[in-house]
C-alpha cells in the first residue's frame, strides 16, 4: 500500500532494459514493494533479449501486464525465421518464445503517453535503436550535447514536461533549457554491454546491480530517483556461461565490459 498523506500526486515506477534477467527484475520488484510500491509501473522495452532467463522473464512480464514500449531488441527477437544478422543474444531469446510472445513484443508500440505530459519511450520517439542522450567518444557512451538532444526530441508535443527513456543501460536525469526532464534509470539486467555496429563502443554501469527509478509527480518540484538494488547477480553469471557468454557474465558480475 502507498502511504497515507502522500505529498505527490502520482508515483511512478520506471523498469528498463530487463534483457531475459528475471533474477534482477525479481529483485526490483520486490524492492518497490518494500518502498509501498507504486501508483503505475512502466516497462520502456528490451524485455527478454539475452543468454539468461527469456522464457521466465516473458512469463513474468505477461503475468504483469505493465505499459510497455518496444526496444530494439524486442523487434529484433521477434524476426522469423532467425537470419544470419541476428544477434546472438536475440537468438537465444527467440529460440526459447512462442510465435505469440514474439508477436506481442513486435506490436508494442514506439511511445506511450502514460501520464499528463509524460512520455515513455526506449531510444527516441521516432526510432527503437537509435540512441537520444547519448554520443560515443573514445569507444565510450557520454552524454550528447543538448541542442543535439533537442533535435532528437522533435515530433513530441510541446505539452511532454517528463521523457522516460532507456536503451544506453545509462542512468541519466537531466533537464533540456525550455524543455522536458530526461529520466533515464538504467538498466535492471544487463549492466554493461559491447555494441560492434560502427563506431563500436561500450556502455559500463560500473557496478552489478539492477537499476529502476520512481518518479513523484507533485503539486510541488517533480522527484526523481535512481535506484540500485543488490541481487544474486552470481547466479546470472553462471546462467550466461552455462549459455556460452562469458563475456556477459563478466558485465553481469562487475557492471564493466572484460578489459
Amino acid at each position: 500500500m502507498l502511504p497515507h498523506n502522500r505529498s505527490f500526486l502520482m508515483r511512478i515506477a520506471v523498469l528498463a532494459d530487463i534483457h531475459g534477467n528475471v533474477l534482477a527484475l525479481d529483485a526490483v520488484l520486490d524492492d518497490l514493494k518494500q518502498r509501498g510500491g507504486a501508483d503505475l509501473v512502466v516497462n520502456l522495452g528490451d524485455c527478454v533479449s539475452g543468454p539468461l532467463w527469456p522464457r521466465e522473464t516473458m512469463e513474468r512480464l505477461e503475468a504483469l501486464d505493465l505499459p510497455t514500449v518496444r526496444g530494439n531488441h524486442d523487434r529484433r527477437v521477434a524476426v522469423d525465421p532467425a537470419d544470419d544478422q541476428m544477434w546472438p543474444s536475440d537468438r537465444y531469446a527467440q529460440e526459447r518464445l512462442t510465435a505469440a510472445q514474439r508477436e506481442a513484443l513486435f506490436a508494442l508500440p514506439l511511445t506511450l503517453e502514460i501520464a499528463p505530459g509524460v512520455v515513455a519511450l526506449h531510444a527516441r520517439p521516432d526510432h527503437d535503436e537509435k540512441y537520444l542522450a547519448d554520443a560515443i567518444s573514445d569507444g565510450q557512451l557520454v552524454r550528447a550535447p543538448l541542442a543535439a538532444i533537442k533535435r532528437r526530441l522533435k515530433g513530441l508535443d510541446a505539452s511532454c514536461r517528463i521523457v522516460l527513456c532507456g536503451h544506453s543501460h545509462r542512468a541519466e536525469l537531466f533537464r533540456i533549457p525550455d524543455g522536458p526532464v530526461i529520466f533515464n534509470p538504467g538498466s535492471i539486467g544487463c549492466p554493461a554491454y559491447h555494441d560492434d555496429t560502427p563506431p563500436a563502443h561500450v556502455s559500463e554501469q560500473g557496478s552489478p546491480h539492477a537499476r529502476y527509478g520512481i518518479v513523484e509527480l507533485g503539486q510541488h518540484p517533480d522527484r526523481f530517483e535512481a535506484i540500485a538494488v543488490d541481487y544474486d547477480h552470481e547466479a546470472a553469471a553462471r546462467q550466461a556461461e552455462q549459455a556460452g557468454r562469458p563475456e556477459w557474465a563478466h558485465a553481469l558480475r562487475t557492471g564493466l565490459m572484460p578489459g
